[in-house]
């Protein structure tokens, strides 16, 4: 069973396997066949993220500091996801989801 906000494995076309967080709304990733998801990084980073990008860590069941990239989702499978990494903490799901909203405009009113 799979869930909002939490961290897997995926293998991504081009990239191969990285970490995702799982974006789908909780009754629907629990049941769905498939999950919007979004692509994290791999390897330890020497920048500062891009606007774009959310800092995930070991608290968020990762081995080192990981940026989540929220200007894209991709609808997959949820059986390919593999190797459950841990959970999203409640402080950066918040970043999350605000950061969807400004990237993809979806604010209360137009």
């Amino acid at each position: 069973m799979k869930d909002q906000f939490e961290v897997w494995n995926w293998v991504f076309p081009e990239r191969g396997p990285h970490p995702c967080v799982i974006i789908s709304h909780p009754d629907l990733a629990a049941r769905a066949r498939h999950v919007n998801i979004l692509f994290c990084t791999s390897q330890q980073q020497s920048r500062k993220p891009k606007p774009e990008e959310v800092v995930l860590d070991t608290v968020d069941g990762l081995d080192w500091e990981t940026f989540v990239n929220c200007s894209a989702m991709w609808l997959v499978e949820s059986s390919t996801l593999f190797q459950r990494r841990g959970m999203v903490s409640h402080e950066r799901r918040l970043a999350i989801r605000a950061k969807l909203r400004n990237l993809f405009r979806l604010m209360q009113t137009d």
